[in-house]
């Protein structure tokens, strides 16, 4: 049982950084920042949720059975994620690969107070037995002053896979295309730093400045943080709305106008960018047909340009609405990993890349979002993200492009070294 207040707040971006150094006393805090950016589909501009009342934390066995249970059950607000390697209980497959993050397979927890901002109107939801704090912490929070940025040494950032390599893994995965064991596959690689202490805080809002990207997140659980800007959402519902939103396809900003206008222009004609936007567009509707009401499945935009800041990429949106015989959770598993962080066919592209990438990926090309007490939600896909593990001193970032047939083995590394560029600049 919540009980919820509202209160007016005449400047919204500083009231964030508020709010987000205030969390930063609780064990679980997840903040997900919306960056003003025009997203159609977006319920909220931020919201916090800090301080777990109750959490499942679990490996990859039952996980999903174990989460529908404790969603069915609490009926509330619930934040945390879905760490890629859940795949493992979907299909018969496994994550044999290096791990120096060692985050759990899954992390929900229902928190004891909820932040919801959406313009200058703030809703704040606490439980009922904590609620006697609400002008307290509100105080608190508005008077907090942003904390001062830390000069930290600089972090020598190591590559676990050198171009050469690279290039080598490239070309095997052109050899299984070739002789038709998969159509596209996403190949990640990771860049790490070890012995290092970050301030996750400081990290992030310096991530987020240089990206100010729609499905933003600072996550943590006690000694693990997740720092995202994610321009990517995974799933959205909505009472029986279902929404995807896959991106495949990127090309870089330029600062002359003409040159970033050319860009643009470039990608949106790029056949082998289309290919593989279309592709897993059509993946992301086969998906969602599994828990979709007959008929409902839509593309409601194909190959569509956005632009970020540090980028601009293709994006397709797909929806479909919702058979009553399955559940919120069902719609999660039956979509698993999601399309444009696997590739086609999904799960022999899952058996391929566990063989040809070198890190386990973890968080990493998983998702983050929240249940609301209806039972709807939304996730974003972990990307141009850093994870760090405090415990262990271990700063880890990946990042991955699409391989096609028509792939050239350096351009997809100057890909993956230009999704690596924000994060780079932010640990160095």
């Amino acid at each position: 049982m919540r009980v919820s207040i509202h209160k007016h707040i005449s400047n919204p971006f500083d009231f964030k950084q508020q709010l987000l150094s205030w969390s930063q006393q609780f064990r679980e805090v997840v903040f997900l920042e919306g960056n003003g950016y025009p997203e159609q589909y977006s319920s909220f501009d931020c919201i916090l949720a800090v301080d777990a009342f109750t959490s499942i934390k679990t490996d990859f066995h039952n996980a999903f059975e174990d989460l529908k249970q404790y969603q069915q059950t609490t009926k509330d607000w619930l934040f945390g994620y879905l760490s890629y390697d859940l795949k493992n209980d979907i299909e018969d497959l496994k994550s044999n690969n290096f791990d120096g993050l060692e985050f759990p397979d899954l992390f929900f927890f229902q928190p004891k107070k909820v932040f919801l901002l959406k313009g200058n109107e703030l809703e704040i939801q606490y439980l009922l037995f904590c609620n006697d704090e609400f002008e307290d912490d509100f105080n608190e929070i508005v008077e907090n002053q942003k904390s001062k940025a830390e000069s930290s040494a600089s972090i020598k950032i190591e590559q676990r896979i050198s171009k050469d390599l690279y290039v080598e893994k490239v070309n095997q995965m052109l050899h299984h295309i070739h002789i038709g064991d998969m159509y596209e596959a996403n190949f990640c690689m990771e860049f790490y730093a070890e012995n290092v202490v970050i301030d996750p805080q400081e990290k992030f809002r310096k991530l987020n400045e240089i990206s100010q990207a729609p499905f933003s997140v600072f996550f943590k659980n006690h000694k693990h943080f997740l720092l995202s800007a994610s321009p990517e959402r995974y799933l959205k519902k909505v009472g029986e709305t279902i929404i995807s939103q896959p991106i495949k396809g990127t090309s870089k900003r330029a600062a002359d106008p003409v040159e970033d206008e050319k860009s643009k222009v470039m990608l949106a004609s790029d056949e082998k960018e289309r290919a593989e936007n279309i592709m897993i567009t059509d993946l992301v509707r086969n998906d969602l047909s599994h828990t979709a009401q007959k008929g409902s499945v839509e593309v409601k935009e194909l190959c569509g340009i956005y632009s970020f800041l540090q980028v601009h990429q293709m994006i397709s949106t797909v929806v479909s609405k919702l058979d009553k015989q399955y559940s919120a959770v069902d719609v999660l598993k039956s979509t698993f990993p999601m399309g444009s962080m696997t590739g086609a066919p999904k799960i022999s592209v899952m058996k391929i890349i566990e063989n040809l990438e070198e890190t386990k990926r973890g968080l990493y090309s998983g998702a983050v979002g929240y249940f609301t007490p209806e039972g709807d939600f939304d996730f974003n896909v972990v990307i141009r993200s850093i994870l760090y593990n405090q415990e262990k001193q271990y700063v880890s970032f990946s990042v991955g492009s699409a391989i096609t047939s028509k792939s050239i083995p350096e351009k997809e590394y100057e890909e993956c070294l230009l999704k690596a560029r924000a994060m780079h600049e932010v640990l160095r």
